[in-house]
């Protein structure tokens, strides 16, 4: 049963023109990019507001730390919520818990208030996350969810590039409240929430045509989960590398400009690939893409390592800038191929829990990137880092390879 009718509309209609036209996917981006418009714009923000009321380094660590665990923790219970609240009520939820702590914010700038406001909305993000990416495959035929995940990746990746970097500067021109509104925008997006939970299956995740059953013996578990594996290394490792660039990227660098516009280059390169990829795996296959990446994404961190190992300076900026966007180049194909990879293989009754598998492996491959590089830079420098995320990212290359034989004899 859907909200709209006897079925949820994923109607043939769907598999012709404009994937903007498919009921449903403008309310979809509405609320992708409200939502992540509140977390782009206060992630780097937050911990300088820790800062800001006395906080020490390791105090302003902990802020997106602790948004991170938050985020990871409530992931694989979004399915369950869906379940019990319904699709509308959920994404607001979300949105309510991401809105009002970013305005809560300037309340106070103590880091206990900032470390409790951050578990919130870390709560909020997860729900946007799971349910979002779940909704994107769930409002088309499955012969346009590369279409659907690369028009839902845009969306969330709009807010990421012009505001991620750009936070910060907000902040230091004309204070911390604008970025603190700016935050709260996801409770704008809520409207958008019950519009899109019209076009979605009633209080699930799976495939609104059929009913899952309310037990689900223990080898049908294994039988879903057991294919995610391979997806979500391919995506912890990408992650692991691009997250640890991301946090590291002004302490490789000489010049502040450099660090601004490596981390431009990758996400716009990276926005650009994850809304073309998308067309392109409901063509030929996701499995079939993955392997060229990994070698891909191998290769532009070699590089980086390699100007790691001293300070980039301006003599380099042309290097750089090229190493960035190539990572993004990888970055953004292998986020949306193992994402369709994952919906695939979990089958169209468990879409919730692929979706809760992806983004938690997206946000742990993040945290760990963060926390293994910057470790090993104490001791070795960035160069070392960033060398063992190439390593890692090569040691996948079997299973990307193994993915395409098994689509390749599907075929």
């Amino acid at each position: 049963m859907s909200a709209g009718g006897p079925e949820a509309p994923r109607a043939d209609s769907s598999s012709q023109g404009s994937i903007w036209v498919v009921p449903g996917m403008l309310a979809l981006a509405a609320v992708a990019f409200t939502g992540f418009a509140g977390y782009a714009s206060l992630l780097p923000v937050a911990p300088l507001w820790a800062v800001h009321g006395g906080a020490d380094s390791a105090g302003a660590g902990l802020v997106n730390f602790v948004l991170m665990a938050a985020t990871v923790a409530t992931q694989f219970g979004v399915p369950r919520i869906i379940r019990r609240l319904g699709w509308g009520h959920t994404l607001a939820l979300g949105m309510v818990l991401m809105g009002v702590p970013a305005l809560l914010h300037g309340f106070s700038d103590a880091l206990s208030v900032t470390l409790a406001l951050s578990v919130v909305r870390g709560f909020g993000f997860g729900i946007l996350t799971v349910a979002g990416s779940a909704a994107a495959v769930l409002i088309v035929a499955p012969s346009r969810r590369g279409a659907a995940v690369g028009a839902y990746s845009a969306s969330l990746s709009i807010p990421n590039v012009l505001l991620m970097p750009s936070g910060a500067w907000i902040a230091d021109l004309w204070g911390f409240w604008p970025v603190f509104l700016l935050s709260a925008l996801p409770l704008a997006g809520i409207p958008a929430c019950y519009l899109l939970s019209q076009h979605l299956p009633v209080r699930s995740t799976h495939d609104g045509r059929h009913q899952a059953p309310t037990e689900e013996p223990a080898p049908s578990r294994i039988a879903t989960y057991a294919p995610l594996v391979a997806p979500t290394v391919i995506l912890l490792s990408i992650t692991l590398a691009a997250g640890a660039l991301i946090t590291f990227m002004p302490q490789m660098v000489a010049v502040g400009w450099l660090a601004a516009g490596g981390l431009f280059a990758l996400g716009v390169v990276t926005a650009a690939m994850r809304w073309w990829i998308g067309g392109v795996a409901d063509r030929v296959g996701a499995a079939r893409l993955v392997w060229p990446f990994v070698i891909i994404a191998t290769v532009a961190l070699v590089a980086i390592a390699w100007l790691a190992r001293h300070q980039v300076s301006g003599h380099q900026a042309a290097l750089w800038f090229a190493a960035c966007a190539t990572l993004g180049i990888a970055y953004g194909a292998l986020q949306n191929l193992t994402m369709l990879q994952a919906f695939e293989a979990a089958g169209p009754r468990r879409v919730g829990a692929a979706s809760s598998v992806w983004n938690a492996g997206f946000d742990t491959g993040t945290a760990i990137g963060s926390v293994l590089v910057g470790a090993i830079a104490v001791g070795w420098g960035f160069g070392v880092g960033m060398a063992i995320t190439a390593a890692l990212c090569a040691l996948t290359l079997p299973l990307a390879l193994k993915g395409r034989r098994s689509a390749v004899s599907a075929r």
